[in-house]
């Protein structure tokens, strides 16, 4: 599973200056059309290239209106001295420039050089011709751990933090996230949060906390009901009922349950997506069990018309506390049955729609029936729900949102004057 598009241009500056991109073997100059409201400077524990989620549904809608420079959080590298970055253009968003830079893995553990060291190269950056394009920027955080390298220092207009995760319960979380999430609330002129849960906990701390869970995109995963959709080589021949999961695969899987329900029930499970966290060599192996990795956004709705069912099998675990599922919508876009383990945000927004498992026994009882006899009613509330949740429509009040913080700052300022 990567993300959306190819990737555009590819450069290792060899001065700051030297920001001229290389794009399908021309060199062309960064976007210099008409000035959008504001620029957005993005800063993200999540790669632009990995799976196609949130950050980039909702950057890639925001950039029809906005430039967006998507830095992603440093990757320590043993075989590099001084930092490295690379700055590339997304082909098929070319209002969106990606940064990453590697760091010297020797560094790595040193929070203090690290933030500066990142606040140091952004800032060389930006004093160059890449700069003008990004003036007076939203910062947006999705990864709290950039707040002390970036916050007060990139000459913004405002603050957001997108909290999508309870990033603090993730497995290999450092253990100064929290202090900084607190940070970043404290600071930020606006937040979301991605379920009704997590917005809860995070509203305690900034009163100016917006609810906006997942969002889906309808067109997309509504190719799976197309049945002259062709099946992909690697499922269409496997014995059925097809019982299927799309998505990340790490430490919120309950890899119990899977092998569990590869044991009882008849046909076979598919599992489609990339594994990062865990080891899959401790994946359980079952002749119907078939771990396929990640696959191409693309491809996805293939795969989802392959299943007879679509699965959220997830831990009860810290990492599944806050999760709200952006698969949940996807599932409901595909017309497909959906069972899922009792995530507190599924249950509470979703419970007339996705079955329902309390424990083995219910989840594997649950597939098999859904599988069987496929529940019209529950499809359809959920194919209606998928038409009120267009991700387009939630950036659109995202930026509502964000308009009324700056309005806010303004009579601010102007009443501080």
């Amino acid at each position: 599973m990567t993300a959306k598009g190819a990737l555009g241009s590819e450069i290792l500056p060899h001065t700051m200056d030297d920001l001229t991109l290389i794009a399908g073997g021309r060199r062309t100059t960064l976007n210099s059309g008409k000035s959008d409201p504001y620029p957005i400077i993005v800063h993200s524990h999540l790669a632009w290239d990995w799976v196609w989620q949130r950050p980039q549904q909702f950057l890639s809608r925001l950039s029809k209106r906005h430039r967006v420079l998507f830095i992603e959080g440093p990757v320590p590298d043993e075989h590099v001295r001084t930092t490295q970055l690379t700055l590339r253009e997304i082909t098929d968003f070319p209002n969106i420039i990606v940064l990453q830079m590697k760091i010297p893995a020797t560094r790595w553990t040193d929070n203090s050089w690290v933030d500066k060291e990142r606040r140091r190269v952004v800032q060389s950056l930006l004093a160059g011709p890449l700069g003008r394009k990004f003036a007076e920027p939203v910062q947006w955080f999705y990864d709290p751990m950039a707040v002390t390298a970036f916050a007060g220092h990139l000459d913004e207009r405002a603050i957001v933090y997108d909290c999508m995760d309870e990033l603090s319960l993730f497995r290999g979380a450092p253990a100064e996230l929290v202090r900084r999430e607190r940070e970043l609330l404290a600071l930020a002129d606006v937040v979301f949060a991605g379920g009704p849960k997590i917005w809860k906990a995070k509203q305690a701390l900034n009163e100016n906390c917006f609810c906006f869970g997942c969002g889906v995109d309808e067109k997309h995963f509504g190719r799976a009901r197309d049945p002259k959709l062709a099946l992909p080589a690697d499922v269409a021949a496997l014995p059925r009922p097809i019982f299927g999961y799309i998505g990340v695969v790490d430490e919120r899987i309950d890899y119990e349950l899977v092998a569990k329900l590869a044991d009882s029930a008849s046909g076979s499970i598919v599992i489609v997506g990339p594994s990062t966290k865990v080891d899959p060599a401790l994946f359980p192996q079952r002749e119907n069990l078939h771990w396929l990795g990640g696959r191409d956004y693309t491809d996805l709705p293939a795969y989802a018309r392959a299943f007879d069912v679509c699965m959220m099998p997830f831990a009860m675990n810290e990492a599944t506390r806050f999760i709200n599922p952006t698969k949940a919508l996807e599932y409901m876009a595909t017309g497909k049955p959906i069972v899922s383990t009792p995530v507190e945000d599924v249950v509470a927004q979703f419970s007339s729609i996705v079955t329902i498992a309390r424990n083995a026994g219910e989840f594997i009882a649950g597939c098999e029936r859904v599988a069987a006899n496929h529940p019209r009613q529950q499809i359809e509330r959920g194919l209606a729900r998928v038409r009120r949740n267009s991700w387009q429509s939630i950036v659109a009040q995202l930026e509502e949102h964000i308009d009324d913080a700056l309005a806010t700052k303004r009579e601010l300022s102007i009443d501080a004057a």
